[in-house]
């Protein structure tokens, strides 16, 4: 199992630790580096940046949404970012949800998997450059021929030479069909949260992938201290914002991931709590045992132990964050 840094993506303004972070991952011999965006910085700029300030790491968007692009223009962004870091970008895609793509895009969220599946058919041919791209999806059009077109489109084959036909692509995806359609047409899947104890609520409907398939795994809390508790805070601050704010009262695709993995009416809590104002409630509902599960907590020889039933489920990179420190004792715990 290799591990990888999330920087995830910033608050009010670019973290002045990030690239010493993602240095001092590099000489400690991990993976990767991955970066993401909501509705504030973007993920591209940001992955340009970490790579021009480090040598050998990998570095990967963890996620891309795929409404802030059309499929054409985020195959040139992945294949600028793989040309500038000498071929150690991979694309990390995701849906985001209909919350943040039909209120901060003003694109529609109608039959995701389709558009999903377009849009990477499209970005590989983009980095394959056998001939102009054309495509007739029901969402992705090659020329555009619809409303107000021109009629004056025609298929072209991308200026620059891709470095690799066969970049990488990982799909984040929580739904069980979404799942299954990242274990179908991606190379490597980025699920939001993991139970090394009941892989199946959460891995259950991905199939049999391709050879090499990847499943890279955010950690959702890694915290060395003799207080389990209170280390759990952050994460149950953060299950409690996915569960009860992101997403709508009639769906929330975070609060179904947590009722499959069998927390369903402490996940209504939540909502509802969050629905009315009372924050702080709904962190305090998160039960402790989800948050355990899903995180590494606590002194260094219990992380240890829990980190056996990692390496032997499927997860072929686990991604935390954390201080310098943390990082130091991760690498040595799994030994990279």
């Amino acid at each position: 199992m290799k591990l990888g840094l999330q920087l995830g993506y910033w608050g009010q303004g670019p973290n002045p630790f990030h690239v010493p972070m993602a240095q001092e991952a590099e000489r400690l011999g991990f993976d990767s580096v991955w970066v993401a965006e909501s509705w504030g910085n973007d993920a591209f700029s940001f992955a340009t940046w970490i790579a021009a300030h480090t040598s050998t790491i990998k570095i990967a968007t963890g996620v891309v949404q795929m409404s802030g692009r059309t499929p054409t223009s985020c195959a040139m962004h992945a294949i600028t970012v793989d040309h500038l870091s000498g071929g150690r970008f991979a694309l990390g895609l995701g849906l985001s949800g209909p919350q943040v793509v039909e209120g901060w895009y003003g694109q529609p969220y109608g039959k995701p998997l389709t558009r999903t599946r377009e849009y990477i058919d499209v970005i590989r041919a983009v980095l394959r450059r056998e001939e102009p791209v054309a495509y007739d999806g029901e969402f992705v059009r090659l020329p555009y021929d619809g409303a107000n077109s021109w009629g004056m489109g025609k298929p072209l084959k991308v200026m620059v030479h891709p470095l690799r036909a066969d970049l990488p692509i990982y799909l984040g995806a929580e739904g069980p069909k979404n799942v299954a359609l990242a274990g179908e047409i991606a190379d490597g899947w980025l699920p939001l949260y993991w139970s090394p104890t009941r892989p199946e609520a959460i891995a259950g409907s991905l199939g049999t992938p391709k050879p090499g398939f990847e499943i890279a795994v955010n950690v959702m809390g890694v915290r060395i201290t003799d207080d389990i508790e209170d280390a759990l805070l952050p994460t149950k601050a953060g299950l409690a914002f996915y569960i009860g704010g992101m997403g709508s009262k009639s769906r929330n695709f975070h609060k179904e991931l947590m009722a499959r993995m069998g927390y369903e009416d402490a996940a209504d809590r939540i909502q509802q709590l969050f629905f009315e104002g009372k924050r702080d409630e709904a962190i305090r509902e998160v039960p402790t045992a989800f948050a355990d599960e899903i995180s590494l907590v606590g002194p260094k020889e219990r992380i240890r132990d829990r980190l056996e039933a990692w390496k032997e489920s499927a997860v072929t990179t686990m991604l935390i964050s954390g201080d310098l420190d943390t990082l130091r004792t991760m690498a040595e715990l799994v030994g990279t």
